[in-house]
């Protein structure tokens, strides 16, 4: 359970319903999120309303998308958001051992570019004030400027979320665990929390 009631749809301002409802429906097994951010209507609009406009205009590929969602997710050990993209990189071609093994210097089944958007996760996320030109020129040539963007915001973009989810104690929804477990990543794919 969550350090904050949930907030349910018809609690929310008449303006932002469609973005609860839609979020709710369209984007995923993201619930409980949704009625956190509730409590900021303001929040659930631009926010969850950027993550729709995204999926909707879809510039970047699902699955350079997913493998900085999960990268980021196990190096901030939030389970919640690992548990919730660990099947829809699966669903992408990643296998579950690739998943697991996300972190690894060399990733089973991952090519060049793979590689290149993980360890480009990895930067922001570990390392951001020292990422360095070259990485962009490698990033350019297989990104635009407007996908290197996206990528980035992404990527900085999860780590709130990270943030966000695990500090307020948000659960996951029921059947996520369910849906990690089924594509056949175990325990491995979860992120060890840190102790307080």
């Amino acid at each position: 359970m969550a350090r904050v009631r949930d907030v349910e749809m018809d609690e929310v301002p008449e303006e932002v319903r469609p973005v609860y409802e839609r979020f709710a429906r369209d984007y995923g097994p993201f619930l409980n999120q949704v009625k956190i951010f509730a409590h900021r209507p303001p929040a659930l609009k631009h926010i969850m309303g950027l993550l729709l406009d995204f999926a909707d205009e879809a510039i970047l590929p699902k699955r350079y998308l997913e493998i900085v969602l999960v990268v980021v997710s196990k190096l901030n050990a939030c389970e919640y958001c690992v548990i919730h993209h660990a099947p829809r990189l699966v669903e992408q071609g990643v296998s579950a051992e690739s998943v697991e093994r996300i972190l690894d210097e060399s990733v089973p089944g991952f090519d060049a570019v793979d590689h290149l958007v993980r360890d480009y996760a990895v930067k922001v996320t570990n390392d951001f004030n020292r990422v360095r030109d070259a990485t962009f020129d490698a990033l350019r040539e297989h990104f635009t400027e407007e996908q290197i963007v996206e990528l980035t915001l992404r990527i900085a973009l999860c780590g709130f979320f990270n943030r966000f989810t695990d500090v307020l104690q948000i659960g996951v929804e029921e059947g996520a665990m369910t849906d990690m477990l089924s594509i056949g990543a175990g325990n491995k794919s979860q992120p060890t929390a840190a102790a307080e």
